[in-house]
């Protein structure tokens, strides 16, 4: 659908379209302050020209889709004010191009608006909370913060952007790197069997009630700093961290049981950290926008709740995966006869990274009676 063209008596009214997927219009107006427009200025690069409605009509698409692709990108409605950019108007230009020209279709696309949307949004927010306001901290009696702010936004403004660019070229070129190496077939796009962590704070609840908010803040930024180091310096990758936990994913099994150790070891030797749980499930997933999905998932999350303090549980796919690729003996008996008769002859036993205890079967609720393995690392 196109807008149509402007007649001989005039612009006509821009029509009005129901919001998709919701049954009230929430909109939000743009903020007239002056040092917030000046801001926005220097951040956008522009000034403001287009309503909704003029932007789209300048990009060549139409209100509908506009719509659908702001508000994938997490922007909220701004009914007819004249807020947006000329880079508004190309960013809707792009997107719109990709589904013409067939390389994405618009699920596809209106896909691709929401996930950077999320992710840019969580960025910004951050960047906003934690990094300018220790910056813009009044140098001297009697300056603003305000007075401040522009001038250091106007120095970082074109740095971080250029390694926000430079890191989301080398986790792209990592991540295709993993998926066409790994997928044999068009199904392993997006489904794949990959192993699956939760690590989760103990008693996170308790503390939430004893400690000041500045305390809590800084023990979950500790946290999750702490977890997200680990994670990436041994070869898994972060998915998500919410508070008091963390998911991460690997693609072989003692990749993610290493990662779990780690975390185990690392943590319990801080007095400042509750006890950690780990749970690791290995099997198919489904990836989609960043995230995982499915039963595989779903075990882990259920065995990190059953798992004692300090300690890891990992489903029974995991442990024979480990056993499979001799990083953990099949039989704990076995393996310490195989090591008797080897010094006995004067040869080398084999190594093992990791130990495997059976723990009871228990029901899981969703997913019936699993039969957990504790995990340690196996004595050198």
């Amino acid at each position: 659908m196109t807008v149509d063209d402007e007649s001989e008596g005039g612009a006509p009214e821009p029509p009005t379209y129901p919001t998709p997927h919701h049954e009230v219009d929430h909109t939000a107006e743009p903020s007239d302050d002056p040092l917030a427009i000046r801001l926005e200025q220097l951040i956008l690069g522009a000034d403001r020209r287009y309503t909704p409605f003029q932007a789209a009509r300048t990009a060549g698409v139409s209100m509908e889709l506009a719509s659908r692709f702001w508000r994938a990108m997490g922007f909220a409605d701004i009914g007819q004010a004249k807020a947006l950019t000329e880079a508004d108007v190309l960013a809707l230009r792009r997107l719109a191009g990709l589904v013409e020209a067939g390389l994405l279709s618009e699920p596809m696309a209106v896909q691709v608006a929401r996930s950077t949307g999320q992710t840019t949004a969580r960025l910004a927010e951050w960047q906003i909370d934690s990094f300018l306001e220790g910056l813009t901290e009044p140098p001297e009696p009697g300056m603003t913060r305000t007075e401040v702010t522009y001038p250091l936004v106007e120095l970082l403004l074109p740095e971080l952007e250029e390694f926000l660019i430079y890191v989301w070229r080398r986790q792209l070129a990592a991540a295709t790197g993993r998926v066409l190496v790994q997928a044999a077939d068009d199904e392993e796009m997006v489904d794949r069997r990959l192993a699956v962590g939760f690590a989760d704070l103990v008693g996170f609840t308790r503390l939430t009630r004893r400690l000041e908010e500045e305390e809590l803040g800084e023990l979950v930024e500790a946290f999750e700093t702490t977890c997200a180091d680990l994670v990436a310096a041994h070869g898994g990758r972060l998915i998500k961290t919410l508070g008091d936990e963390v998911l991460y994913a690997a693609d072989d099994a003692g990749t993610a049981a290493e990662i779990a150790l780690r975390l185990i070891e690392t943590l319990s030797h801080d007095e400042t950290m509750p006890a950690l749980r780990v749970g690791i499930a290995f099997g198919t997933v489904t990836t989609r926008m960043g995230d995982v999905f499915g039963t595989t998932v779903n075990l882990a999350s259920r065995l990190t709740s059953i798992a004692p303090k300090d300690a890891v549980l990992v489903d029974g796919a995991l442990a024979e995966e480990l056993s499979r690729t001799g990083e953990a003996p099949v039989s704990e008996t076995e393996a310490a006869e195989e090591a008797a008769r080897a010094e006995k002859e004067g040869r080398q036993s084999a190594t093992y990274r990791f130990a495997l205890q059976p723990m009871w079967q228990r029901p899981v609720r969703g997913l019936g009676v699993v039969e957990p393995w504790l995990l340690t690392r196996r004595p050198t």
